[in-house]
């Protein structure tokens, strides 16, 4: 009788370390997945910084030939400002999107308006600042799809059997994707 009992004391044992083990590894798999949104929303961040900076550059050299232009550099300044304060504040993914679909339409219509001047597109500053511009907008592209990848991975973690057991305990949240607004979305409709 003793015997089996401390077999049966011996298989409960080795039962809870095996529970607890698997508790422990899901807890971690979520936080390491929580990290990941975490850093590569920490990555759409840098970008979008870069982007930042290279406006007042990309404006002062339009404003050089295009003086006239005003109420569209003052358009991409206002819409820079909004993105700016949308990033600091509390503004949600949706409100940071809106204001960055702002200025990425702002933008558009600084460049439009840089091709009725031929000096300007001429211009080596605004060449190099038009390129960089470009690289940074393909790098925040890759960037916002890396996000929504390590969004998806976590709200499947976080939303699925057993790991939504530990999640719920633990207070892990799905979270929102990045949502490009409209002007962000590209062209809708293609004209030849």
């Amino acid at each position: 009788m003793t015997t089996v009992i401390a077999v049966a004391g011996g298989i409960v044992c080795v039962l809870l370390i095996v529970v607890v083990a698997g508790l422990a590894a899901t807890y971690n798999r979520l936080v390491r997945l929580r990290n990941q949104a975490d850093a590569s929303w920490a990555q759409i961040d840098v970008q979008l910084k870069r982007r930042y900076d290279l406006i007042p550059n990309l404006v002062e050299t339009v404003r050089g030939y295009a003086a006239h232009e005003r109420g569209t550099l003052d358009a991409v300044v206002a819409a820079r400002g909004n993105a700016m304060a949308a990033a600091q504040g509390a503004a949600g993914l949706a409100g940071r999107a809106q204001a960055e679909g702002e200025l990425t339409g702002a933008l558009g219509r600084l460049l439009a308006v840089a091709e009725a001047y031929p000096e300007l597109r001429a211009n080596q500053n605004f060449a190099a600042l038009q390129g960089e511009l470009a690289k940074t907008e393909d790098k925040i592209a890759y960037a916002r799809q890396f996000f929504n990848s390590a969004v998806q991975s976590y709200n499947n973690a976080v939303q699925t059997l057993p790991t939504n057991l530990v999640a719920g305990v633990a207070g892990f949240r799905a979270r929102e994707f990045y949502q490009a607004s409209g002007d962000e979305r590209g062209p809708v409709q293609v004209r030849f």
